[in-house]
């Protein structure tokens, strides 16, 4: 699917994909971030038209678990989505990005275990991205999925810890879940039956 389809919606991995503001940056290996052209491809995305109905000012320092517990005390349910966007000064960030991988493609966690991790200090900049709720194991990862950028769009990834100094955490409950699948020649063949997060 091409970002410019996704943008209407609200194929090898590389990097770490964050959609903000109306534009599409991709993190590379070297933490740095590339704007994306419209007309590219993506095998995976989760995306929404942003439209929060929770607001938590962040007068004080708080850790990544701090936030996140925070911020779903305020959730009216946990069977929902919520898309997720704070903007703020960052006493610290630690982001991953993972390299490009060619067929035969390997798993995720294989995946992960060569990733790069990058580290920054008193920053400005957001994180963005999703909860998910248990029933969407399979297709999305349950619970937390973040990703950083700084204010000026050069660096990023995905979030693995961080502190927020101060600023402003948006959430947006999100009722209506639709999913596209892959039209590649590839998908209807992959045994979907194993566990994909195991390493075999």
């Amino acid at each position: 699917m091409s970002f410019d389809e996704l943008a209407s919606r609200g194929e090898r991995l590389d990097g770490e994909l964050i959609g903000l503001d109306g534009g599409w940056y991709l993190i590379r290996v070297d933490g740095r971030a590339y704007p994306v052209a419209g007309n590219a491809t993506t095998p995976f995305a989760a995306t929404t038209f942003f439209d929060p109905d929770i607001e938590i000012a962040v007068e004080k320092p708080m850790t990544l678990p701090d936030l996140e517990n925070r911020v779903r005390d305020e959730f009216p349910s946990e069977n929902y989505f919520y898309a997720i966007r704070v903007d703020g000064t960052f006493s610290q960030v630690v982001t991953r990005s993972v390299p490009a991988k060619e067929k035969p493609y390997p798993r995720l966690a294989l995946v992960t275990a060569n990733q790069a991790v990058f580290s920054f200090k008193n920053i400005t900049g957001t994180a963005v991205g999703f909860w998910s709720p248990g029933l969407a194991k399979g297709v999305n990862v349950p619970g937390y999925h973040l990703h950083f950028i700084t204010t000026d769009r050069t660096v990023g990834g995905h979030i693995l810890d961080m502190t927020l100094a101060e600023g402003t955490v948006r959430a947006d409950t999100t009722k209506n879940f639709s999913v596209v699948l892959p039209s590649s020649s590839d998908f209807p063949a992959v045994d979907l039956t194993v566990d994909l997060g195991s390493v075999e």
